[in-house]
Order: structure tokens, then C-alpha cells, then sequence
């Protein structure tokens, strides 16, 4: 018999609707329940596409027998961490300070208001390796609960105190040293830790486990842009992020077949991943691609967005304009004969040798060659602890195309071209394969960084197929998950229902600057005016006027028992982060809100309230590193004036969005309602007059002189030309 789960809409959640255990979701129900039967509340937090959260349901939850136990003891609560990310970091927070680390399944034992006294991440059904097992634990905890119950409700005291203290202490550093300097220190000291801690020979940052963690690159290639490339920090920044990027590219938590990336990989070298893939990821390593095209003139780097953007594309887009949030790291195993056999972990991508014979036929040895096939599988008994990809392989580009074309005696063009046809074989023979569950939700937050993306994917490599994805996305966001009349965003929608979970700070930062950067690449002033009340909204329920910086979660929800500002830059950046160039960016087009507020001020006070982080471990925080560097500098402009549907003022865009300038922000200057819409909140707009053919206009508060510049039409005539004054 189904439980409480049945009538929810995420999908982690429906995924455990059948457990015996007797489930509730996360509210009132759960929590009026808990006080009146007296029992402590046993909380399991994941996501639909975690791998070690259907191993612990399969082994735990699926258990009659330990579902007796939770049943007689516990009131138990599922919650689905992105669809409430509130809620995860609370109880996140609590397990790492109480044992150091944390994952996914979250595990918590909470007092029925909600206060934490125990909790873990992963438990195994049965004592092994002297580490207790899930009933052993829940056994000593129902004992424990009825034998010193004032004991464990103190510590859900004690721990509340402790994580109250961190929350109002997060951040704050008591000193007058100017923030010129204190940036200019932790830029240093970022750099320094990047640079002490690259893998010189696998490329990346530190040992295994190995995170594509794209802020860390984002700030790398900041380094490139205010020390130029030619520097000698500006080249060895560029060489830390490219080189990253390409060791990435090359090794199998990039899917040579499909196109996107892993989650995570276990070793060092790139090799074996974990085979989960995230939306957040792909969006945020397309741009990292983007901003070294720009950087570096490199096409390798326009390919792999390319790659990204076309997995996005085929496999995660969603019916109306927006995209799914994820694709799991467990797949089915078929026989022979296509029936079911059970589920392992990266089924869906690996090979045998033979199984690439029978796609290939002639040219397996070929494939065998480049992607490093071996008869007896190409992971070490090391990284498969389950036994699970023995004897399998994982596609790598084992060697170069150069070498690949000299060791079959061809002339590189036709490699390629030999090798795109197996990757086309090898993808139509894969898709006969069960794919791995699909979580189909659509979260605001994912989809603003993609929208980003492919916003930027357009101004950088010029194919309009992305900004149309582009704007379908942003329009589905404003159909589906907006609220028109309250202004406020919903946080997800799946299939045709918008849950009633409203937006968190996460998701009006990353929508704000996906709108910011989709103005940027359409021109179309509508964007900028959503992302002016996006900003407002985002400030009235999420702004700590006493400290600065943004809560995590509004204050209007009563079970969140503390509102915690996020201040470390991880799998997403932080909302903070996120919001403190929203607010620069904005800044560099309008002095103040509506309410007289400057946006700059604003963003600098987002700066001093994490002041204490960031300049204590500077790579906690690479993305507001970013923002110290845009606070620091005066706004640049740069306003094109002409009409942007023309072909010329288009081409003349593609020149400007080719070259990589992450502290400026480009306008168009069209003599419509667009442009008068901007003159009358940003004065330095309306002295731009309309020209009949396209220029580049840069006003007098730029670097550069107060002049106009690059006057032609042709884009390789307007790149050459010397800015010349009026």
C-alpha cells in the first residue's frame, strides 16, 4: 500500500511512495504527528538521481523489517533536497559540524520541533567493519529517546545554539583595513592555493575525488583578464584553467559518445566518474568553455560548448522551453533477449569489447585505438569496489587525433571524419540501450544558469539556434514558474503542475543574471526590466539589512528553524556570490533602484558581510572573488547604436561578443522604446543618438577615451580599426 509520497510531485519522492516504511513529507502533518504520538523525527534527505541514496533504499528502506522499526519508533520524512534546499543545508550543516563531512542520503534524527541531536549521511543495513548498521543505530537512538530523552533534547539545544552562533557569525570580519587591499590580498592567496594545488599531470585541483567545480575556472580566467595573457600570471592562469578543461575533455567523466559531463570523477586522472549528470554542471563547464574560447581564439574550447549544449539539447530539454534537472548514475541491465536484469552504475555508458564490435564492425580497432578499449576492461579493480564495470570499458581519448591518424595512415581531416561516424554508430547502437532514469522536474534555479549559458553561447559563437533556446527558456520560466501579480518565483514544475514550493535565494540570483546576460545578447530591454523587479523582489524577502548578504531561505517559514547564508562557492555558487555581481552589473547601468538605493553600495555591502571567508580561505568563495575584483573597477560600457535586427549592427555584436570582457556591459542604443526606457534610469544612455549603420559608442567613464570607435560595418574591418575621436 502506497504511503503519504503517492500524492507528491517530485520525483525522488515518488520513488519511495511504495516503501513499507510509512513516509510523510516534510510540513505540518509530519510535525503536528511527531508531537502527538511523542516520537522523534527520523529525517532522509537525497535526490532522485543519487546513487548512494537508491543503494541505502534498497538495502534500508525497502527492508520490512526495518521498516517495523522506523514505523514503531520514528515519525519518518523524506525530503527531496532540490526541490527543498532550505531545509538540506539546515540539517547539512548540522551533520558536517557535528561529524565532519557530509553527503547524500542526509540521515538526521530531530526532536518533534525540529531541534537535530543525531545524524550521519550513508548507513549499511547490517553492522559491518565495526560501523554500526542502520537498525543498530535506530534501535540505540528509539532507546535512547525513551530512556534520556532529556539528554538528546538538550543536545537538539546545544546543536541549534552552535549552528545559530556559526549563522550570525558567518562572514563578519571586524577590521578597517580598506577593501582594495583586503581584495587584492585574497586574489593573491586565491591564485597561490590553484597554484599549489594543481595536478600538473591529470590537470584539476587536489587528489581524488576530482568535482569539474566551474568557479574555481571562472576565477582562473579572471586572473587572464585583469593581468592580460601575456603576463606571466595571466599565462599561468590560463594555463591552469585550459589545461583543466582539456584533461576533463579528454577523460570519462566527459561522455564521448552523448556529450555533456559526469558529476564527479573517483580518481585522480579523470577517468572513471561518477555517472550522474547534473544540469547545474552542464551549464556552468559550457560557459567556463565559452570564456576560454574567448580568451584564447581556441576552437577546442567552442567545440566542447558545442558538445554541452548539444547534450542539453537532445536529452534535457522539456516540453514548452525549459530543461530537466538531471540523469541518474544508475541504469537497467538488459540480457540478451532486452528484459530487465536489475540496475548498476554507468551501465548506459560502458562497452565490452565486443559490444563495440557489433556497433562497429571494421572499425572497432579503430575506435579501440582512440577511446583506450581492452579486452579486459580498462578500470582498475581499485575504482570499482562493487564489481560493477568489470571487465568494461570507459571511452577515453586514450590518444590524439594526430596519432590516431598516424597509426591508421590517414591524413588527419579524414580521422576526423572517420571518428565522428563511430561516435554517430556508437550513439545509435547506445540508444537501443534502457537509459537511466530521467528526473524530469524543472527547477528555476538550473534553468536560469543554463539560459546563461546558452545566452552566452550566442554572443560568443554567433548560432542563433542558441538564443532562440535561450529566450523559449526564459519564457517558460515566465509562464510557468512566475507569478505575475505577487512577483515571486516558484523554485519547480513537472509535467504541466508548478509545485507550491516558492523560489530561494538561489534561484532569483541566477535568474537576475541570466536575464542580465540574455539582454546582453538580444538587445530585447524587456529582460533588463524583469531583472530590475527580480532584484527588488529578491531584496525584500532575502536581504539581512544588519549584516548584509542574502538569507538563504525567506523568513515566513516557520520550520526552518534557522535562516543560513550560504558562504561557499560549491557544485552552484553561492546565492551571495551570484547576487553581489548581479548588483555591480546592475550598477554599471543604473546609479539606484526605485527606491533611491544604490545597486553598488548594495553589492559592496554583499562583499563586507563574507568578508571574513573570503579573505581568510579565498578559494571557499572563487565566484565572489570575482565579484571583489567588478567592485573595485569602474563600469564599463559599451553601446552599440544602430537597429539590432540588421545584419550589420548583428555582425558588429559578434565582434564585441567574441572578445572576452567579463567587466563590461554591452547595450544597444536603437532609438526605440527600449532605448528610451533605459535613458530615463541611466543617464549616460540617453546622450547616445541612433546612427543609421552600426558603431561601437564607448561613454566617458570607460578605460578607453570618450570616444566612438570601430565605425565599420564589416566585422573584420571593425576588429582592426583604432578607436578615433569625434
Amino acid at each position: 500500500m502506497p504511503n503519504a509520497l503517492d500524492r507528491e510531485t517530485s520525483p525522488y519522492l515518488l520513488q519511495h511512495a511504495d516503501n513499507p516504511v510509512d513516509w510523510m513529507p516534510w510540513g505540518d502533518a509530519a510535525f503536528e504527528r511527531a508531537r502527538r504520538e511523542d516520537k522523534p523525527i527520523f529525517l532522509s534527505i537525497g535526490y532522485s538521481t543519487c546513487h548512494w541514496c537508491h543503494v541505502m533504499a534498497h538495502e534500508s528502506f525497502e527492508s520490512d523489517a526495518t521498516a517495523a522499526l522506523l514505523n514503531e519508533h520514528f515519525i519518518s520524512i523524506k525530503v527531496d533536497r532540490e526541490e527543498r534546499p532550505d531545509v538540506d543545508r539546515v540539517y547539512m550543516a548540522y551533520v558536517q559540524t557535528m561529524t565532519g563531512h557530509g553527503g547524500w542520503p542526509l540521515s538526521a534524527w530531530l526532536t518533534p520541533d525540529l531541534k537535530p541531536f543525531y545524524g550521519g549521511t550513508y548507513y549499511p543495513p547490517e553492522d559491518r567493519h565495526g560501523r554500526a548498521g542502520f537498525p543498530t543505530v535506530l534501535r540505540a537512538i528509539a532507546r535512547g529517546w525513551r530512556e534520556e530523552r532529556v539528554k538528546l533534547v538538550a543536545e537538539g539545544e546545544r546543536a541549534l545554539g552552535l549552528l545559530r552562533a556559526r549563522a550570525e557569525g558567518a562572514g563578519r570580519a571586524e577590521t578597517s583595513e580598506p577593501l582594495v587591499e583586503a581584495a587584492g590580498r585574497a586574489f593573491e592567496e586565491g591564485f597561490r592555493h590553484y597554484h599549489e594545488s594543481f595536478d600538473a599531470r591529470n590537470g584539476g585541483f587536489g587528489g581524488a575525488p576530482k568535482f569539474p567545480r566551474a568557479s574555481n575556472l571562472a576565477f582562473l580566467l579572471r586572473v587572464v583578464a585583469l593581468q592580460g595573457a601575456a603576463s606571466e600570471l595571466g599565462a599561468e592562469a590560463m594555463r591552469l584553467a585550459t589545461s583543466t578543461l582539456r584533461a576533463m575533455a579528454r577523460g570519462g567523466i566527459h561522455d564521448q559518445v552523448g556529450g555533456g559531463f559526469h558529476r564527479y570523477s573517483v580518481d585522480e586522472g579523470w577517468l572513471v566518474p561518477h555517472f550522474e549528470k547534473m544540469l547545474y554542471d552542464q551549464a556552468q563547464i559550457a560557459v567556463n568553455c565559452l570564456e576560454a574560447r574567448q580568451a584564447t581564439g581556441d576552437e577546442r574550447y567552442a567545440w566542447l560548448a558545442r558538445d554541452i549544449l548539444g547534450y542539453v539539447s537532445r536529452d534535457l530539454a522539456a516540453p514548452g522551453g525549459g530543461f530537466f534537472t538531471a540523469e541518474d548514475a544508475d541504469s537497467p541491465v538488459a540480457d540478451s533477449t532486452g528484459a530487465i536484469t536489475g540496475h548498476a552504475e554507468g551501465a548506459f555508458y560502458v562497452w565490452t569489447p565486443a559490444e563495440l564490435r557489433t556497433a562497429l564492425a571494421d572499425d572497432a580497432e579503430f575506435a579501440a585505438w582512440h577511446f583506450g578499449v581492452e579486452e579486459q576492461g580498462n578500470v582498475p579493480a581499485q575504482l570499482d569496489p562493487q564489481g560493477e564495470l568489470r571487465g568494461r570499458n570507459i571511452l577515453v581519448q586514450r590518444r590524439g587525433l594526430a596519432e590516431t591518424a598516424r597509426q591508421f595512415g590517414l591524413d588527419p581531416e579524414a580521422a576526423n571524419d572517420r571518428l565522428l561516424s563511430v561516435v554517430e554508430r556508437l550513439r545509435s547502437a547506445r540508444a537501443r540501450r534502457p537509459r537511466p532514469h530521467l528526473d524530469d522536474k524543472v527547477l528555476t534555479s538550473c534553468n536560469a544558469l543554463m539560459i546563461s549559458a546558452f545566452a552566452r553561447a550566442y554572443r560568443v559563437l554567433g548560432d542563433a539556434e542558441y538564443l532562440a533556446t535561450a529566450t523559449a527558456a526564459a519564457d517558460f520560466i515566465a509562464r510557468e514558474l512566475h507569478d505575475g501579480n505577487r512577483g515571486v518565483l516558484f523554485r519547480s514544475w513537472r509535467q504541466g503542475v508548478r509545485a507550491l514550493t516558492e523560489g530561494f535565494a538561489e534561484d532569483y540570483a541566477f535568474l537576475i543574471q541570466a536575464l542580465l546576460d540574455l539582454h546582453e545578447a538580444s538587445f530585447e530591454v524587456r529582460w533588463l526590466q524583469w531583472a530590475v523587479w527580480l532584484q527588488a523582489k529578491m531584496d525584500e524577502l532575502f536581504w539581512d539589512e544588519a549584516a548584509g548578504g542574502y538569507f538563504n531561505s525567506p523568513g515566513w517559514d516557520t520550520s526552518i528553524v534557522i535562516r543560513l547564508k550560504e558562504d561557499y562557492d560549491g557544485a552552484e555558487p553561492a546565492p551571495s556570490s551570484v547576487a553581489a555581481l548581479n548588483l555591480l552589473r546592475l550598477g554599471a547601468w543604473f546609479e539606484a533602484d526605485s527606491g533611491g538605493r544604490s545597486y553598488r553600495e548594495r553589492g559592496r555591502r554583499v562583499l563586507e558581510a563574507f568578508r571574513d571567508t573570503w579573505s581568510r580561505a579565498p578559494q571557499a568563495m572563487p565566484q565572489m572573488l570575482c565579484a571583489l575584483e567588478l567592485a573595485l573597477e569602474p563600469a564599463r560600457h559599451v553601446v552599440i547604436a544602430g537597429d539590432p535586427r540588421a545584419e550589420d549592427f548583428q555582425a558588429l555584436a559578434r565582434v564585441v561578443g567574441a572578445k572576452f570582457g567579463p567587466y563590461r556591459a554591452v547595450a544597444a542604443a536603437d532609438g526605440g522604446e527600449g532605448q528610451a526606457w533605459l535613458a530615463a534610469r541611466a543617464p549616460w544612455m540617453s546622450k547616445v543618438r541612433r546612427y543609421l549603420s552600426p558603431r561601437l559608442v564607448m561613454p566617458s567613464n570607460t578605460l578607453l577615451p570618450p570616444l566612438e570607435c570601430w565605425r565599420g560595418t564589416n566585422p573584420i574591418q571593425a576588429d582592426i580599426w583604432r578607436p578615433s575621436s569625434n
